[in-house]
């Protein structure tokens, strides 16, 4: 028996990717309810198991590491340090 919805929710069905309503009292598809993290939709204020799980289940991929630039953009303080205002 899966658990119940406490309110109305959409989703985008991740198969058909068409927008899906789900009325409260209804106990939706495992596929969808794993969408509905908001635990203040479901009756007893907690998503079911899947949903809670962090996503780092089997997901080893590490974010990209942003660097800086090596040297910073030419500013104002560069063109006043060079130039002679135009003049």
């Amino acid at each position: 028996m899966g658990k119940r919805l406490a309110a109305n929710v959409h989703v985008r069905d991740p198969r058909t990717h068409q927008l899906v309503h789900l009325a409260a009292g209804d106990e939706p598809e495992p596929v969808l309810a794993e969408l509905i993290t908001t635990p203040s939709a479901w009756e007893d204020g907690e998503p079911p198991a899947a949903a809670s799980q962090s996503d780092d289940d089997g997901d080893s991929k590490q974010a990209a590491r942003k660097t800086a630039a090596a040297k910073p953009a030419r500013g104002r303080k560069a063109a006043d340090a060079e130039g002679d205002g135009g003049q």
